[in-house]
């Protein structure tokens, strides 16, 4: 099951850990004084698509309907109307 790594190295890297569990998907077993002693595993496998895949995603998704013109002239006038940024940071 994955890698064995100890406890030392699973508690001075944990973040890491967390990141490569939950985001590639990667087994560990940490183990303390050479005995194995908690599995860590991501919760759900991570999903990996194709940029190919993209077309039919986007046709899956729920449509806005009779509501979208309306909504979307609504996101365009926010745009418009929020204040630009600024030519120099603040703080600089």
């Amino acid at each position: 099951m994955g890698k064995t790594i100890s406890a030392t190295e699973a508690a001075r890297h944990f973040s890491d850990l967390l990141n490569r569990v939950g985001f590639r998907g990667e087994h560990y077993t940490i183990a303390r004084g050479g005995k194995a002693i908690a599995h860590l595993t991501p919760v759900t496998s991570p999903v990996t698509r194709r940029l190919g895949e993209l077309p039919d995603l986007l046709k899956k998704l729920p449509s806005l309907g009779k509501d979208a013109v309306p909504f979307a002239r609504e996101v365009f006038r926010g745009i418009r109307k929020a204040p630009g940024l600024p030519k120099k940071a603040p703080w600089a």
